[in-house]
Protein backbone atom coordinates (compact mmCIF):
# COMPACT_ATOMS: atom_id res chain seq x y z
CA UNK A 1 0.00 0.00 0.00
CA UNK A 2 1.51 3.33 -1.11
CA UNK A 3 1.83 6.05 1.53
CA UNK A 4 0.84 9.66 0.86
CA UNK A 5 1.49 12.65 3.11
CA UNK A 6 -1.12 15.46 2.84
CA UNK A 7 0.10 18.83 4.17
CA UNK A 8 -2.60 21.53 4.31
CA UNK A 9 -3.98 23.82 7.02
CA UNK A 10 -7.54 23.35 5.72
CA UNK A 11 -8.93 20.61 7.97
CA UNK A 12 -12.02 20.02 5.81
CA UNK A 13 -9.92 19.59 2.67
CA UNK A 14 -7.50 17.22 4.40
CA UNK A 15 -10.37 15.12 5.70
CA UNK A 16 -12.00 14.93 2.27
CA UNK A 17 -8.73 13.99 0.55
CA UNK A 18 -7.90 11.36 3.15
CA UNK A 19 -11.34 9.80 2.71
CA UNK A 20 -11.06 9.89 -1.08
CA UNK A 21 -7.56 8.41 -1.23
CA UNK A 22 -8.09 5.76 1.43
CA UNK A 23 -11.08 4.47 -0.56
CA UNK A 24 -8.61 3.96 -3.38
CA UNK A 25 -6.28 1.86 -1.22
CA UNK A 26 -3.74 4.51 -0.26
CA UNK A 27 -2.36 4.91 3.26
CA UNK A 28 -2.60 8.61 4.12
CA UNK A 29 -0.94 10.71 6.83
CA UNK A 30 -1.65 14.38 7.41
CA UNK A 31 -0.06 17.59 8.68
CA UNK A 32 -1.38 21.14 9.10
CA UNK A 33 1.83 23.02 8.28
CA UNK A 34 5.19 22.59 6.61
CA UNK A 35 6.84 22.32 10.00
CA UNK A 36 4.56 19.47 11.01
CA UNK A 37 4.96 17.97 7.55
CA UNK A 38 8.74 17.76 7.96
CA UNK A 39 8.33 16.00 11.30
CA UNK A 40 5.87 13.52 9.76
CA UNK A 41 8.21 12.92 6.81
CA UNK A 42 11.20 12.17 9.02
CA UNK A 43 9.15 9.86 11.24
CA UNK A 44 7.80 7.74 8.38
CA UNK A 45 8.91 8.54 4.84
CA UNK A 46 5.95 8.56 2.42
CA UNK A 47 5.96 7.53 -1.22
CA UNK A 48 4.54 10.92 -2.27
CA UNK A 49 3.79 14.35 -0.78
CA UNK A 50 0.83 16.62 -1.57
CA UNK A 51 1.16 20.11 -0.08
CA UNK A 52 -0.65 23.43 0.06
CA UNK A 53 1.40 26.59 -0.52
CA UNK A 54 -0.13 29.12 1.91
CA UNK A 55 0.11 27.75 5.46
CA UNK A 56 1.02 29.07 8.93
CA UNK A 57 4.35 28.39 10.71
CA UNK A 58 6.03 27.25 7.49
CA UNK A 59 4.51 27.68 4.03
CA UNK A 60 4.59 25.06 1.31
CA UNK A 61 7.45 26.67 -0.61
CA UNK A 62 9.76 26.59 2.40
CA UNK A 63 8.55 23.07 3.22
CA UNK A 64 9.42 21.88 -0.28
CA UNK A 65 12.78 23.65 -0.15
CA UNK A 66 13.70 22.01 3.16
CA UNK A 67 12.43 18.63 2.04
CA UNK A 68 14.61 18.75 -1.06
CA UNK A 69 17.61 19.66 1.10
CA UNK A 70 17.24 16.33 2.92
CA UNK A 71 19.05 13.37 1.41
CA UNK A 72 15.92 11.25 1.82
CA UNK A 73 13.65 13.94 0.37
CA UNK A 74 15.33 14.59 -2.94
CA UNK A 75 13.54 11.96 -5.01
CA UNK A 76 10.14 11.77 -3.30
CA UNK A 77 7.38 12.93 -5.72
CA UNK A 78 5.98 16.30 -4.59
CA UNK A 79 2.71 17.89 -5.78
CA UNK A 80 1.60 21.42 -4.87
CA UNK A 81 -2.06 22.30 -4.30
CA UNK A 82 -2.61 26.05 -4.37
CA UNK A 83 -5.11 28.83 -4.98
CA UNK A 84 -2.23 30.80 -6.50
CA UNK A 85 -2.84 30.40 -10.21
CA UNK A 86 -0.42 32.90 -11.76
CA UNK A 87 2.25 31.51 -14.07
CA UNK A 88 4.97 33.00 -11.84
CA UNK A 89 3.63 31.07 -8.85
CA UNK A 90 3.60 27.77 -10.75
CA UNK A 91 7.08 28.41 -12.13
CA UNK A 92 8.38 29.19 -8.64
CA UNK A 93 6.89 25.97 -7.32
CA UNK A 94 8.62 23.91 -10.00
CA UNK A 95 11.93 25.73 -9.56
CA UNK A 96 11.93 25.00 -5.82
CA UNK A 97 11.54 21.29 -6.53
CA UNK A 98 7.87 20.36 -7.01
CA UNK A 99 7.10 17.69 -9.61
CA UNK A 100 3.59 18.98 -10.33
CA UNK A 101 1.27 21.87 -9.46
CA UNK A 102 -2.53 21.74 -9.20
CA UNK A 103 -4.67 24.86 -8.80
CA UNK A 104 -7.55 25.02 -6.29
CA UNK A 105 -10.42 24.37 -6.67
CA UNK A 106 -9.65 21.07 -8.36
CA UNK A 107 -11.30 17.80 -9.27
CA UNK A 108 -10.19 14.93 -6.98
CA UNK A 109 -9.91 12.72 -10.06
CA UNK A 110 -7.31 15.07 -11.52
CA UNK A 111 -5.26 14.96 -8.33
CA UNK A 112 -5.55 11.17 -8.31
CA UNK A 113 -4.31 11.05 -11.91
CA UNK A 114 -1.31 13.21 -11.03
CA UNK A 115 -0.55 11.07 -7.97
CA UNK A 116 -0.69 7.86 -9.98
CA UNK A 117 1.46 9.36 -12.76
CA UNK A 118 4.16 10.42 -10.29
CA UNK A 119 4.12 7.06 -8.49
CA UNK A 120 4.41 5.26 -11.82
CA UNK A 121 7.39 7.43 -12.71
CA UNK A 122 9.03 6.51 -9.40
CA UNK A 123 8.29 2.84 -10.05
CA UNK A 124 10.00 3.01 -13.44
CA UNK A 125 13.04 4.69 -11.91
CA UNK A 126 13.27 2.00 -9.25
CA UNK A 127 12.85 -0.76 -11.84
CA UNK A 128 15.68 0.70 -13.89
CA UNK A 129 17.94 0.78 -10.83
CA UNK A 130 17.09 -2.86 -10.08
CA UNK A 131 17.74 -3.77 -13.73
CA UNK A 132 21.16 -2.13 -13.61
CA UNK A 133 21.98 -3.90 -10.38
CA UNK A 134 20.91 -7.26 -11.80
CA UNK A 135 22.89 -6.56 -14.97
CA UNK A 136 25.91 -5.82 -12.82
CA UNK A 137 25.39 -9.03 -10.87
CA UNK A 138 25.23 -11.07 -14.07
CA UNK A 139 28.82 -10.23 -14.92
CA UNK A 140 30.29 -10.72 -11.44
CA UNK A 141 31.54 -14.26 -11.07
CA UNK A 142 31.35 -16.07 -7.70
CA UNK A 143 35.14 -16.34 -7.72
CA UNK A 144 35.64 -12.60 -8.24
CA UNK A 145 38.11 -10.88 -5.89
CA UNK A 146 36.71 -9.74 -2.57
CA UNK A 147 35.22 -6.27 -2.55
CA UNK A 148 36.95 -3.46 -0.73
CA UNK A 149 35.61 -3.45 2.85
CA UNK A 150 33.16 -0.65 3.50
CA UNK A 151 34.26 1.93 6.12
CA UNK A 152 31.05 1.32 8.04
CA UNK A 153 30.00 -0.04 11.41
CA UNK A 154 28.11 -3.38 11.40
CA UNK A 155 24.80 -1.55 11.92
CA UNK A 156 25.54 0.90 9.10
CA UNK A 157 26.49 -1.97 6.80
CA UNK A 158 23.13 -3.64 7.39
CA UNK A 159 21.40 -0.41 6.40
CA UNK A 160 23.69 -0.08 3.35
CA UNK A 161 22.56 -3.44 1.96
CA UNK A 162 18.91 -2.59 2.59
CA UNK A 163 19.14 0.85 0.92
CA UNK A 164 20.72 -0.45 -2.30
CA UNK A 165 17.74 -2.78 -2.66
CA UNK A 166 15.49 0.28 -2.81
CA UNK A 167 13.84 -0.10 0.59
CA UNK A 168 12.43 2.93 2.44
CA UNK A 169 13.47 3.90 5.97
CA UNK A 170 10.22 2.42 7.29
CA UNK A 171 10.79 -0.90 5.48
CA UNK A 172 14.40 -1.02 6.67
CA UNK A 173 13.29 -0.30 10.22
CA UNK A 174 10.79 -3.14 10.03
CA UNK A 175 13.45 -5.52 8.68
CA UNK A 176 16.09 -4.55 11.25
CA UNK A 177 13.73 -3.91 14.19
CA UNK A 178 14.78 -0.27 14.67
CA UNK A 179 12.97 3.05 14.24
CA UNK A 180 12.96 4.94 10.90
CA UNK A 181 14.77 7.76 12.71
CA UNK A 182 17.59 5.37 13.67
CA UNK A 183 17.75 4.18 10.07
CA UNK A 184 18.03 7.79 8.91
CA UNK A 185 20.89 8.42 11.35
CA UNK A 186 22.78 5.40 10.01
CA UNK A 187 22.06 6.45 6.42
CA UNK A 188 23.37 9.96 7.05
CA UNK A 189 26.56 8.46 8.50
CA UNK A 190 26.93 6.15 5.50
CA UNK A 191 26.56 8.99 3.01
CA UNK A 192 29.02 11.12 4.95
CA UNK A 193 31.65 8.35 5.15
CA UNK A 194 31.32 7.54 1.45
CA UNK A 195 31.25 11.23 0.46
CA UNK A 196 27.87 10.91 -1.21
CA UNK A 197 24.85 13.24 -1.23
CA UNK A 198 21.75 11.03 -1.51
CA UNK A 199 20.29 7.55 -1.99
CA UNK A 200 20.58 7.66 -5.77
CA UNK A 201 24.30 8.32 -5.54
CA UNK A 202 24.61 5.48 -3.01
CA UNK A 203 22.92 3.03 -5.38
CA UNK A 204 25.15 4.19 -8.25
CA UNK A 205 28.20 3.86 -5.99
CA UNK A 206 27.22 0.27 -5.14
CA UNK A 207 26.63 -0.51 -8.82
CA UNK A 208 29.97 0.94 -9.93
CA UNK A 209 31.95 -0.70 -7.11
CA UNK A 210 30.41 -4.12 -7.71
CA UNK A 211 28.28 -4.41 -4.57
CA UNK A 212 25.18 -6.48 -5.30
CA UNK A 213 21.96 -6.69 -3.28
CA UNK A 214 22.23 -9.81 -1.11
CA UNK A 215 20.63 -13.01 -2.35
CA UNK A 216 20.21 -16.33 -0.47
CA UNK A 217 23.63 -17.29 -1.83
CA UNK A 218 25.27 -14.02 -0.81
CA UNK A 219 27.22 -14.13 2.45
CA UNK A 220 27.31 -10.75 4.17
CA UNK A 221 30.29 -9.65 6.25
CA UNK A 222 30.39 -11.00 9.78
CA UNK A 223 28.11 -8.74 11.84
CA UNK A 224 30.06 -9.45 15.00
CA UNK A 225 33.26 -8.07 13.53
Amino acid sequence: MKKILIVDDDTALRTALIRYLEKRSYSVRQAASGLEGLAQFEEDQPDLVVSDVIMPEMDGLEFCRRLRSLRTGQLVPFIFLSSRSEVEDRVQGHLIGADDYLIKPFEPRELLAKIEAQLERSRRMHSEIVRLMQQSGAVVEPAAPALTPLPLTPAEEKVFWEVIQGHTNKQIGDHLFVSPRTVQTHLSNILSKLHLENRSQLVRYAFEKGYRPPTPETVLPDESA
